[in-house]
């Protein structure tokens, strides 16, 4: 009841209502609040895309027959290769794939089709650009993959030639092991839906910190803050109106930025909605903890900028939430537990894509209240300390 009476004093109403006029009246901080997650939530989603295609593929084609027309034809309407230019020999292919103008070549020996027709076993050369390591192995397993379509194609064309010639003893004869992978959770296999909803959580907990941080340091430099000690407010009214406006236009900005993932990337929701949308307000809380207490410790916005640099870009990096915990060191993987955008991460994909619920995610929601509590705490007693 105390709580809710400091909610219902006049005073506070008073000066929440002053916090909206001043956002409202604040242009740039109004705009920052909604175009820029919008738009970097949009272009992350697309730009961090792991998916490569339109390979740029060089060919050298030493058979010039009608079989080898059809592997370069089946390698380049595949949409993963988009043929450059053909070459006289495999140095001149060397050579441009060393330029860069191509991601790949192939290379089709002069036996080619002979050997396919009298069954004996055959090989084509791919080359990869490996600059690009990543690349170049996505570029090697959709080459194999167009290969291998292409060999079920030829053999059931009613040549039944031999395409690989794997050494076996008599013993390993009697049977063979069939692999049907299930892929569960993502049958498509879209890489779109890891990236935005890890950006999802750098998202809230950077602008959050950049916003709540801007919005105080601004109202210290006008000086209204020491307007606000002469009024018959207290201490706490004064906490609480400058955090409450931001922490409801922030949580306008998760539904906002929710209804982006199912409308532009189509990511499903199998689960509680209302678990993300509370897992998102309570990074929004984290965020804005970070950013209150970045404003305490700094004196003008460009000093807030810069010791943001040092806190926002380890918090995203060490998130997983644009690269997979696992693919970590193995020492660093417990230091992500710190980061309350790891366990926002876990909520939204566990809650989006696998339906997961509260006897699931029970851990993650404790640990962001935990941060939540803690930094709000140490910002706010900062901030009464300056206002003391």
């Amino acid at each position: 009841m105390n709580i809710l009476s400091k909610l219902m004093n006049p005073r506070l109403g008073a000066l929440i209502r002053k916090e909206f006029a001043q956002i409202r009246r604040d242009r740039r901080l109004a705009i920052s609040l909604v175009i820029p997650p919008v738009m970097q939530l949009v272009l992350f989603g697309y730009a961090l895309n792991a998916t490569v295609s339109h390979l740029q593929l060089g060919v050298v084609d030493d058979s010039h027959s009608a079989q080898s027309r059809d592997l370069i034809a089946t390698m380049t309407q595949s949409g993963s290769f988009e043929l450059a230019r053909t070459y006289g020999s495999v140095q001149e292919l060397g050579e441009a794939l060393s330029r860069g103008e191509l991601d790949a070549g192939l290379a089709v020996p002069m036996d080619f089709e002979k050997d396919l027709l009298r069954g004996r076993p055959t090989s084509v050369q791919v080359l990869l650009n490996a600059m690009n390591a990543n690349t170049a192995a996505i570029g090697q397993g959709y080459a194999e993959g167009v290969i291998q379509n292409w060999n079920r194609t030829f053999a059931q064309g009613g040549l039944h030639a031999q395409f690989r010639q794997i050494p076996t003893n008599p013993a390993t004869r009697r049977g063979k092991i069939l692999l049907h992978p299930a892929f569960l959770f993502n049958p498509g296999l879209i890489t779109n839906w890891f990236t935005v909803t890890g950006t999802f959580g750098v998202l809230l907990m950077l602008n959050g910190s950049l916003v709540s941080s801007g919005s105080m340091i601004k109202e210290r430099e006008r000086g209204t803050v020491e307007q606000l000690l002469m009024t018959p407010a207290t201490t706490s009214e004064i906490i609480i109106a400058k955090i409450l406006p931001l922490f409801l236009l922030l949580c306008m900005l998760v539904l906002f930025a929710a209804a982006l993932l199912r409308l532009i990337f189509d990511v499903p929701f199998r689960g509680n909605l209302f678990l993300v949308l509370s897992g998102g307000a309570l990074c929004v809380l984290c965020g804005i903890g970070v950013g209150t207490f970045i404003a305490t410790y700094t004196k003008s916005a460009q000093q807030a900028q810069l010791m943001a640099f040092f806190i926002n870009p380890p918090l995203s990096s060490l998130s997983g939430s644009l690269s997979p915990v696992e693919a970590m060191p193995q020492w660093l993987q417990p230091v992500t537990l710190l980061n309350p955008i790891r366990h926002f991460s876990i909520i939204t994909r566990s809650c989006m894509l696998k339906g997961s619920g509260m006897d699931t995610l029970w851990p993650n929601y404790l640990a962001l209240i935990g941060f939540a509590t803690v930094l709000l705490t140490l910002s706010v007693r900062r901030f009464r300390k300056q206002l003391g």
